[in-house]
């Protein structure tokens, strides 16, 4: 390594949830617009997710699984994390009432949000929520999308897992506020067609334009679950119009590359 190159930072673990329904006019995905004073993608629209925290992989929450059996102790709090940073940040809680095995309500889920700015500080830890509610998170409802590396180059890198997942009905959703200053449910084309209004980085949009292609979420949910999912690092090039961001062309997506200066 060079004196004055600095050391390539570890990517950090963390998960986010495409959170589906079926509408009129086609499948919708439920997204946020990042806080502009957001130290990552500011201003971006994204799907709800974050970093996973140390109270994800705890022990504790085994008890609390509906489904998951079959998967690491990494995978599961990749997936419990993915629900607890979409419900913080969209209100939105893919969860069972242990006491009778149905979704919880629309009206049960307005009783628990002032749980997400708790959760969010790190006031409340999950397990303790689940154990006192008496929830069951549903790591059974998630079904393994794509996942995608922060490129080298970048001073903060996260090592990312996407998830798909039909919203329970009666879950509206909601921005917090506070991470998140809009949030709106749109079709994939919807998302991607006003690039005046909305910022869409690389990979959301790849993740966009790779749901598109199914019309339904019953669609899109068959398709994850028979599609291997390969890592994504994006690297960069030089080319004749700048420089060129690009991924690997097996990874399942229609667009392969883009100019750096719209993506990042």
């Amino acid at each position: 390594m060079a004196e004055n190159e600095k050391p390539i930072a570890v990517p950090v673990p963390a998960a986010t949830i495409l959170l589906l329904r079926d509408a009129p006019g086609g499948i919708e995905v439920f997204m946020v617009k990042r806080h502009h004073q957001i130290d990552f993608v500011a201003g971006a629209l994204v799907f709800p997710g974050g970093k996973v925290e140390k109270g994800d992989s705890d022990a504790a929450l085994k008890e609390f699984f509906d489904g998951g059996d079959d998967w690491t102790d990494a995978m599961r709090a990749l997936g419990a994390g993915a629900i607890r940073e979409a419900f913080e940040e969209s209100g939105i809680l893919l969860a069972r009432d242990a006491r009778h095995g149905d979704f919880v309500s629309g009206e049960r889920l307005s009783e628990l949000q002032h749980y997400r700015p708790l959760l969010d500080k790190r006031e409340a830890a999950l397990a303790d929520v689940l154990r006192r509610e008496k929830l069951r998170l549903a790591l059974d409802q998630l079904v393994h999308f794509a996942h995608w590396t922060t490129p080298a180059n970048m001073p903060k890198r996260f090592d990312t897992h996407f998830f798909l997942a039909a919203s329970p009905v009666g879950h509206v959703g909601s921005h917090d506020g506070r991470e998140s200053v809009d949030s709106i449910w749109t079709t994939p084309r919807g998302a991607l067609s006003d690039r005046k209004k909305w910022t869409v980085i690389f990979p959301t949009r790849l993740n966009l334009m790779k749901l598109d292609d199914s019309k339904s979420v019953g669609d899109a949910l068959a398709a994850a679950r028979s599609t291997a999912v390969l890592p994504v690092t994006p690297w960069i090039e030089n080319g004749p119009d700048g420089q060129i961001l690009r991924i690997r062309d097996d990874a399942g997506y229609a667009q392969t590359s883009a100019n750096l200066r719209d993506d990042m």
